[in-house]
């Protein structure tokens, strides 16, 4: 019986196209009642284009839009998230990506870790949002 189960598996090499990489990866880990989110940036998780490039609002949507799916495929739902870590490459985009998450997360809680950084994978990426959630119980998973 597995203790975890994988959500959206992918490789690298179809995602970054544009660089050297093969791994073999997945969108969202479900372990024991908590939910593990990849990174999610401004990417349609199906067709793999940029959404809302130089755009840090739009980008936040398209973020939060993803997590709202994996978490929905994953049992859970965007009520039930327990962290959020924010990454911006520019802290200008603070307010507009916070403004964002907070409308989309009324009543929710969760704590937020808040970091700038140089880059994010690719250059047309300005936030990227990495989610820990729990899967209420009775829920199916």
């Amino acid at each position: 019986m597995p203790t975890h189960r994988r959500v959206r598996p992918f490789n690298t090499k179809d995602t970054y196209p544009e660089q050297s990489l093969a791994n073999d990866l997945c969108q969202a880990v479900v372990a024991n009642g908590v939910v593990y989110l990849r990174g999610q940036v401004a990417q349609d998780l199906d067709t793999r284009e940029d959404v809302g490039i130089g755009d840090p609002a739009a980008q936040a949507h398209k973020v939060m839009d993803n997590v709202e799916l994996l978490l929905g495929e994953s049992g859970s739902e965007l009520a039930h998230i327990v962290k959020c870590v924010i990454y911006l490459t520019d802290i200008r985009h603070r307010e507009p990506v916070y403004r964002v998450l907070g409308e989309r997360m009324p009543g929710v809680f969760p704590v937020f870790t808040g970091l700038v950084v140089v880059a994010l994978a690719r250059p047309t990426w300005l936030v990227e949002v990495d989610v820990t959630a729990v899967i209420p119980e009775g829920a199916g998973a």
